[in-house]
């Protein structure tokens, strides 16, 4: 994985137990956020700044096994020391969940239940296709962009979710 291309292209572009960060996001008061684009081969993974100014991509996890990708988040979020989890939700153009949509409810209920920070999900209509576009941009192809797209797609997913809560402080 080429780092400096994926950073490139981005910048371009609950349980109990919990009270303290729940209290924490309904002040408004920044964190770091670990976004998740999950998919059934790649999950697309990134980061924001304490100061959610920057979302960051961390790179693509290659696996179709479900376990593996909740470990590896769990791992991620320790790592990265997010206090928030947002999982991208593919709903269809018209709003309607869909069968993707609800795996991606599954991966972040799973989530809830193991992580010790709340989990969110954000719509994540067109996500793709605006990381395709943000390619197409930086003449990222082939293998390259079999292995950067999906976490471009997880920025862009962060970088939707950080103008919400910008534009909405206090509403998660």
């Amino acid at each position: 994985l080429d780092f400096a291309t994926v950073y490139t292209v981005a910048f371009f572009a609950v349980n109990s137990g919990k009270k303290r960060m729940r209290d924490k996001m309904q002040e408004g008061k920044p964190m770091r956020i670990l976004a998740v684009d999950y998919g059934d081969a790649r999950t697309g993974l990134a980061i924001c700044d304490r100061g959610e100014l920057l979302a960051s991509p961390i790179g693509v996890f290659h696996s179709g096994d479900r376990e593996a990708v909740i470990e590896e988040i769990t791992r991620q979020m320790a790592e990265q020391k997010a206090e928030l989890v947002v999982v991208g939700n593919p709903l269809n153009m018209n709003g309607t969940a869909g069968p993707r949509s609800e795996l991606c409810h599954a991966l972040a209920d799973d989530l809830a239940e193991k992580l010790p920070c709340p989990v969110r999900m954000w719509d994540e209509r067109s996500t793709t296709v605006t990381a395709t576009q943000y390619l197409n941009m930086t003449d990222v192809r082939g293998k390259k962009r079999k292995n950067t797209i999906d976490a471009v797609a997880a920025t862009i997913i962060l970088e939707s979710y950080l103008a919400y809560r910008k534009n909405h402080p206090g509403e998660d």
